[in-house]
């Protein structure tokens, strides 16, 4: 056990302990203290200097504009030919005459080849004599029935000779009425020796030449394409349909059909055509337009690029495409204000054709908006307003071609 004397000996220890302590953490204070004080000295000391300018951010802008725009719908499509004609003969015979030239164009009517004529005369001349022979035995007949009535009207004659005698004119008038019919058989088959264009039109290959044997009807001659007008088959995604259909019951829709390496005026023609189903494998509708074509432009089998012009809004605000920002809230656009500061817009757009983006509300035509580096802003930063450079200006156009 411990003694009174070192009890209270340990005692004393701890004191002393608890007071080097106090003594430390005092003088901590008094040095934070001193530092807080030369720092407080420093900043009343500096209080009445200027803040460095913040640097103005360098941005690429546009100026929004008015201008005619319209809504469009672009596709890829094929020429086709408004009407496909394949020539055969209708009888059999020998081609011995052709009157064309192979890519020739020909009207309604044009006389393109003959075959040989002579059977055909022959089978007509052959029909008109039978028709005379048998004119002759139905006059005939007709003199005998005359007379074998009078015979039995004064009952020299039985009923049996008399029925004969009128059976007799009977069946010599129906032999009339087939050699007439055989006649215009006769004739029919000539005029079809003689093969005319049923249509206005392009002639393509020869099939067959002067001196084969045509076989009616299998054998093809020749095909005929009509390209005056002229058809543009295309097709679209199937969102496009309703709005397609609206305004084409409000209106007519123009097509614009556009290729390459060509110094024409781009075709314009109307939508005449909407498919009665959608391709459930590629969610598509086909269209077709019908173009005049006068200057034969568009040629069968052609593809070309297709524009169909749904409306259009005479004095709408447009924007370069890259101003307009996706936000959480919706579109904005970035609009640089007379002290060169930005303002963040939001904005509500509409179309966007050829790199430009209408703005429907938000925005005035003659505004200046940032175009690129819009994520080095926030509202209210100062820009420097820089112009693109030449290589910038060159990718900025090919962007913008359709």
């Amino acid at each position: 056990m411990k003694t009174f004397t070192s009890f209270f000996a340990e005692r004393g220890q701890g004191h002393a302990h608890r007071r080097w302590a106090v003594l430390g953490l005092a003088a901590l204070c008094l040095a934070a203290a001193t530092e807080l004080s030369r720092c407080s000295r420093n900043v009343s000391a500096g209080g009445n200097q200027k803040k460095p300018p913040v640097a103005a951010v360098p941005e690429l802008v546009g100026q929004a504009a008015e201008k005619e725009m319209t809504a469009q719908i672009r596709g890829i499509g094929n020429v086709q030919p408004y009407s496909k004609v394949t020539i055969r003969s209708q009888i059999t015979g020998q081609l011995v005459k052709v009157h064309f030239q192979e890519g020739q164009e020909v009207k309604k009517g044009d006389l393109l080849c003959t075959i040989d004529p002579r059977p055909a005369q022959a089978a007509l001349a052959q029909a008109k004599a039978n028709l005379a022979r048998d004119e002759a035995l139905l006059e005939n007949a007709r003199i005998e029935f005359e007379r074998e009535k009078k015979l039995f009207d004064a009952a020299l004659i039985s009923q049996d000779e008399f029925d004969k005698a009128r059976a007799s004119l009977d069946t010599l008038k129906g032999t009339v009425l087939g050699d007439h019919a055989a006649i215009t058989n006769a004739e029919l088959n000539l005029e079809f020796t003689s093969i005319r264009s049923p249509l206005e039109g392009v002639t393509g290959n020869l099939l067959l030449y002067p001196g084969n044997i045509v076989k009616a009807p299998d054998d093809s001659i020749l095909t005929i394409n009509q390209i005056q007008p002229i058809y543009v088959s295309f097709a679209v995604p199937e969102q496009f349909l309703p709005e397609i259909k609206k305004e084409l019951r409000a209106k007519t829709l123009g097509v614009e059909a556009t290729f390459q390496n060509t110094s024409v005026v781009a075709p314009e023609g109307q939508l005449t055509f909407i498919d009665n189903t959608v391709d459930p494998t590629t969610g598509m509708i086909q269209l077709k337009a019908t173009f005049p074509n006068e200057n034969n432009a568009l040629w069968p089998g052609q593809f070309v690029q297709v524009a169909v012009t749904l409306s259009t809004q005479p004095h709408a605000v447009v924007v370069p495409s890259p101003a307009v920002q996706a936000g959480q809230n919706g579109e904005f656009i970035y609009v640089v204000k007379a002290d060169q500061t930005v303002e963040m817009r939001p904005v509500t757009i509409g179309i966007a054709r050829d790199g430009q983006t209408v703005v429907e509300s938000g925005l005035k035509a003659g505004e200046t908006v940032v175009t690129d580096g819009q994520l080095r802003l926030v509202p209210g930063a100062k820009v420097n307003v820089q112009a693109a450079n030449k290589s910038d200006a060159a990718v900025a156009a090919q962007s913008t071609d359709p």
